[in-house]
């Protein structure tokens, strides 16, 4: 949901000021006049907006299967260029997930799907020009997401969805980052049978979500707990609980 601030226009405070109602709404004091407090005047808009986090479940198993495929040598190395062409719509799509996750005041889950999304715009750019030194470059790459993924792994856990797709994501990962730093076949293989691993939870968790939408109930087991539990199954006064203090109403981030 994203929030709006509305201020409602108060009483005429001009030059004509001072007398009955008006006087009750400013106050003038040695020449300076001090206006009403706004705040019982604000009113804050809440826009709903439909999940955007099917689509980035359904991306991340797409990509998956594609650079799983070509690790596992379904595909051949004179492929790398179309499985590149494959995978580089994810970095749009995700990015837009994180946008709209963003907006709906989900920082956890936007900062997760922005990271996927810079994770496959390298990888394809690095397939499409074949790179020199692009592997390794890539391995480290891959241990720098690893160690992001075991910072978000601890505080995701009451997203079981999202917790579980890190999960499984990270030994791949690890796998692949040292895979492209020794150059070893089996690291290799190991990290395209873990991709699609990861495709599968990705996918179970999208087609959760997507039916817990459309039947606006629990359909299969999503795990939540805590907070993102009563997120969903609590009342109104839940959802707004502390908004005036959140990002985009409050003065600074």
């Amino acid at each position: 949901m994203n929030t709006e601030s509305d201020t409602e226009p108060g009483p005429d405070t001009g030059p004509g000021a001072g007398t009955g109602a008006d006087a009750e709404s400013a106050t003038v004091v040695a020449g300076r006049r001090f206006e009403p407090d706004l705040r019982s005047m604000t009113r804050i808009t809440l826009r709903p907006i439909a999940s955007p986090m099917p689509l980035g479940f359904f991306t991340i198993a797409l990509a998956s299967v594609m650079t799983g495929c070509l690790q596992l040598g379904v595909f051949d190395e004179a492929a790398r260029g179309a499985v590149a062409f494959t995978v580089l719509p994810a970095f749009v799509l995700q990015l837009l997930v994180s946008h709209l996750a963003f907006g709906a005041r989900d920082v956890i889950a936007a900062t997760l799907m922005a990271v996927f999304a810079g994770s496959w715009l390298p990888y394809a750019l690095v397939m499409l020009t074949e790179a020199p030194g692009g592997l390794e470059v890539l391995g480290v790459f891959n241990l720098a997401l690893l160690v992001f993924g075991a910072l978000m792994i601890a505080v995701t856990r009451p997203k079981r969805a999202l917790w579980l797709v890190l999960v499984v994501s990270a030994p791949r990962w690890a796998a692949t980052g040292l895979a492209g730093i020794t150059g070893a076949e089996w690291l290799t293989r190991t990290s395209g049978v873990l991709g699609l691993a990861v495709a599968l939870v990705a996918l179970y968790a999208a087609f959760a979500l997507m039916l817990e939408d459309m039947r606006s109930e629990e359909v299969l087991p999503i795990g939540r707990s805590g907070p993102a539990h009563l997120a969903v199954e609590g009342d109104l006064s839940v959802q707004l609980r502390n908004l005036e203090r959140q990002a985009g109403v409050r003065r600074t981030l």
